[in-house]
């Protein structure tokens, strides 16, 4: 009897060890790698960017008239803020000196302040005069420091921030000539430094 050829069968055990993961699960399914990783796509533990802000909405054509505005109250902005400092008249030079020694010591600048004197001059003033007028007017010119005039020229005078007047002449028609015109030349401030009554006599009720 003819002998029927048969394929072996090869027992499981015999096929050899099985390849598992280390884990004792079963291997994955190999995956297809990725591509490149686009800048839009974040990397593995890092937030990306927020998702895009939508576009405003496109600007009407005729936008809607704005609400009229309130109506401000006047004010006058020329008038400067004037300030009285009692002195005697033999007093009145070392008080708007101390006024001067404020002012630079609160942030203002030498070239804003404009000291005029009714009385005897300033010792500067008369200094800087013995080299002529011109040299002495020209330093006002500059305005890189203060500047000492006398109240007779004041029209000479040009414009500053800041005026100090030293009442310290006993005529009081010297005083009532020269506050008018510093308060004109004061762009912010006037300071007034003398007698009370014969400087509010000279200036009105606004003092």
């Amino acid at each position: 009897m003819p002998l029927i050829s048969e394929e072996p069968q090869i027992p499981e055990s015999a096929q050899g060890p099985r390849v598992t993961p280390a884990n004792g699960r079963t291997a994955p399914t190999p995956r297809p790698v990725p591509g490149p990783r686009s800048a839009a796509t974040p990397r593995p533990g890092r937030p990306g960017p927020g998702p895009a802000r939508p576009a405003p909405p496109a600007q009407r054509a005729h936008p809607a008239p704005a609400a009229p505005a309130r109506p401000q109250p006047t004010e006058n902005r020329s008038a400067p803020q004037v300030q009285l400092i009692p002195a005697p008249a033999a007093g009145a030079l070392d008080a708007a000196e101390e006024a001067v020694d404020l002012l630079l010591e609160s942030g203002r600048a030498p070239g804003d302040i404009l000291v005029l004197t009714t009385g005897e001059q300033h010792p500067w003033a008369v200094h800087e005069l013995s080299f002529g007028e011109a040299a002495y007017w020209a330093q006002q010119d500059a305005g890189d420091d203060v500047f000492f005039a006398d109240a007779s020229a004041v029209d000479r005078a040009k414009p500053r921030p800041v005026v100090v007047v030293a009442a310290n002449g006993d005529a009081g028609d010297a005083v009532a000539r020269a506050l008018p015109v510093a308060r004109d030349r004061a762009a912010a401030l006037l300071i007034v430094c003398g007698d009370p009554q014969t400087i509010n006599s000279a200036l009105g009720a606004g003092v």
